[in-house]
């Protein structure tokens, strides 16, 4: 009895030594969650695999879909504390999810794991809430004209430089073309911004204030940014939301097009990382390129809508912030990861995985060309960074809704402005 008490002892005390030991050798997994097309999944779980390859020990559970809908889950997640460990958000959002800087994990605090080196000044800024570093960007993105050079050039067309260009095209491609064709395609919240770009570079002022939460627009300058939009969508310049709807619905992407596919619709006001997929459905007749971007005389402003393209946070809950920071300075910072990545969420913003894609042949034609025409902007102090509100999804729905009256004659141009003005600081006030 001695004895098996004696054995039992040595056993216990062997695999008590031995736990702490077979314990760290245990996988540890962790959530990672992001929306995009079937390029970028594919792209990001070869990256995944490429990580987990180096890190034996950590599994990342993927979590991925279209945009639709990402929100509305994400928020639900947050709400109920369940999010994932790193998330892919929208810049905006930390507005909505972190106002004090305390809504995701401090990054900062994982410094010894994250070459934060990689990223400019004025890059890891736009992840600062109250100095707490909540997220990185993954790239920059900005609004660009883009051209179906062969479209236009069929009615005798070149590609506009100017505001009175845009409009002048609208006439002769329908002359020339039909009742089908139409210079320049956009969904509503497009549309939207390129009329506001007018108006920026006439006013000098975006509709939302930059830093405070209150409309910065004056009501004349309202009432021209609703005229501005309807002028765009008019005498078949931009593909009117009526027609849009009866096309598979408003929001149906561009490139899913039949009419943008063979060359009706000969221009696209998009965010430059999108120029793969809008360049993807083309058909061989037809020229995608980059155009001047579209500026008055004297213009105050640039009026190019420029932020993070997109941005990785680490949920403040997550059991393992410092893998779950080391994992996200893989997917921004190696050349590993960017040699599958690639564009798929643009182009890079870390410099390391920039100069990688530049030695290779990723990074050329209209996408080369419009992250220039971009860079230089921005670096010329030219692209104010937006109020994160402006993107608020109750915000944003609202002043959707305003336009989409307008589109469809409900509202008349003056109760239009009234309302963006007059409605909009007032919801301004209360998502603050």
């Amino acid at each position: 009895m001695q004895r098996r008490t004696g054995l039992l002892a040595a056993a216990l005390a062997f695999w008590v030594g031995v736990m702490p030991a077979a314990h760290a050798q245990e996988p540890l997994t962790l959530r990672f969650s992001w929306w995009g097309g079937a390029a970028r999944h594919e792209a990001t779980l070869k990256a995944i695999a490429a990580f987990e390859a180096k890190n034996p020990n950590v599994k990342i559970k993927a979590e991925y879909m279209g945009f639709n809908g990402y929100l509305e889950r994400l928020s639900t997640q947050i709400a109920g504390g369940s999010e994932p460990d790193i998330m892919q958000i929208n810049w905006a959002w930390l507005s909505t999810f972190s106002k004090t800087g305390e809504g995701f994990y401090d990054l900062n605090q994982s410094k010894a794991v994250m070459d934060l080196a990689q990223f400019s000044a004025a890059d890891l800024k736009t992840g600062l809430v109250n100095s707490k570093l909540n997220a990185l960007p993954v790239s920059y993105t900005a609004r660009v004209m883009l051209w179906n050079r062969a479209a236009l050039e069929r009615s005798g067309l070149k590609m506009p430089t100017t505001w009175e260009e845009l409009y002048a095209a609208g006439p002769v491609l329908k002359q020339k073309q039909g009742d089908k064709a139409y210079v320049i395609d956009g969904e509503l919240y497009d549309m939207i911004l390129l009329s506001q770009t007018f108006i920026m570079q006439k006013y000098g002022t975006p509709y939302v204030h930059p830093t405070q939460p209150k409309v910065a627009m004056s009501e004349a300058a309202a009432l021209e940014w609703v005229q501005t939009y309807k002028k765009l969508v008019g005498n078949n310049v931009g593909v009117p939301l009526p027609v849009r709807a009866s096309l598979g619905g408003a929001e149906k992407p561009t490139e899913q097009q039949q009419d943008w596919v063979v060359g009706n619709w000969a221009g696209n006001y998009t965010w430059d990382s999108v120029i793969g997929l809008r360049n993807s459905t083309l058909n061989k007749d037809q020229k995608l390129d980059v155009g001047d971007f579209l500026t008055v005389p004297n213009a105050k402003n640039s009026g190019m809508f420029g932020r993070p393209a997109l941005m990785f946070a680490v949920s403040k809950k997550s059991k393992h912030p410092e893998v779950a920071a080391k994992f996200m300075n893989f997917l921004l910072t190696s050349a590993e990861a960017a040699s599958v990545l690639g564009l798929t969420r643009g182009v890079p913003a870390s410099d390391a995985q920039f100069r990688a894609l530049a030695r290779t042949d990723l990074l050329q034609g209209t996408e080369l060309k419009a992250y220039l025409q971009i860079k230089k902007l921005k670096e010329d102090g030219k692209i104010d960074l937006p109020s994160p509100l402006f993107e608020n999804a109750r915000f944003n729905k609202f002043m959707r809704e305003v336009f989409e009256m307008v589109a469809y004659g409900k509202i008349t141009e003056q109760e239009a402005a009234a309302r963006l003005v007059s409605d909009g600081n007032k919801l301004l006030q209360r998502i603050k």
